[in-house]
């Protein structure tokens, strides 16, 4: 009986020593093989845990964005169209597009008088002056001094083809304007030695208005043949 009790005893101690060692070695119900279990299902409470505070968190961000919307409502849009940009081929159109020119300002009359207009022109406006002087002050001066800017006027106004012509008119005007204004002791004759005289006491006058008119149509001249030597050599050169 004792020795058959005996090899029970080391029958059951072999069988919870190799108990033991395989619940250690292949994660039995020992105290050894129950820990990884725990720690697994710790770390999936743990995961879980921060899932949860992770929602509580976005869920609460959520409900702060939509109270502060709603607070402060964003303003509508505007149906109106909002300025079109020009195409570059038009800016660009718009910026090369020349500037407007300038109205041209108001120039002086500067007609143009044929050799037998200037004559013309010269001769009746010499004549209303004397007229006119020998009406109202009967003075040769006077009659003179006025002859002066009739001179420049005609010299001016001739054209460029008989500027020539200007002085050789001037004082035969003003002979014809002396028939109204010179002294006549009466008849033809009388009439004419008036103009004689008028002629001898005011050669001076004479003289210079015949000057200036010369005078202006030589710069006249001097200028239109610097013109035409210009033009010459601009189509020289666009000819070459």
């Amino acid at each position: 009986m004792e020795r058959g009790e005996s090899r029970t005893r080391r029958g059951e101690g072999r069988f919870l020593r190799e108990g033991d060692s395989g619940g250690s070695g292949r994660g039995g119900s020992g105290p050894s093989g129950e820990w990884p279990a725990r720690a697994s299902r710790a770390g999936a409470a743990d995961d879980d845990a921060k899932a949860a505070a992770r929602a509580a968190r976005a869920a609460r961000l959520a409900k702060a964005r939509a109270s502060r919307d709603a607070a402060s409502p964003r303003p509508a849009r505007s149906t109106r169209p909002g300025p079109q940009r020009r195409p570059r081929s038009e800016q660009a159109a718009a910026v090369r597009r020349p500037a407007p020119e300038p109205a041209p300002a108001r120039r002086f009359p500067d007609p143009r008088l044929t050799g037998l207009g200037s004559g013309l022109f010269c001769g009746a406006v010499m004549l209303v002056l004397g007229y006119f002087d020998s009406l109202m002050f009967g003075s040769l001066t006077l009659y003179s001094v006025l002859f002066l800017p009739v001179c420049a006027l005609t010299a001016l106004w001739v054209r460029e083809g008989d500027l020539l012509t200007a002085p050789v008119v001037v004082p035969i005007a003003f002979a014809v304007g002396l028939l109204a204004v010179a002294d006549s002791g009466g008849g033809f004759s009388g009439r004419l030695m008036g103009i004689v005289s008028a002629l001898a006491t005011e050669a001076g006058w004479l003289y210079g208005g015949t000057l200036i008119a010369g005078v202006v149509v030589l710069v006249r001249r001097v200028r239109l043949i610097a013109r035409r030597a210009a033009a010459r050599r601009r189509a020289n050169l666009s000819g070459g």
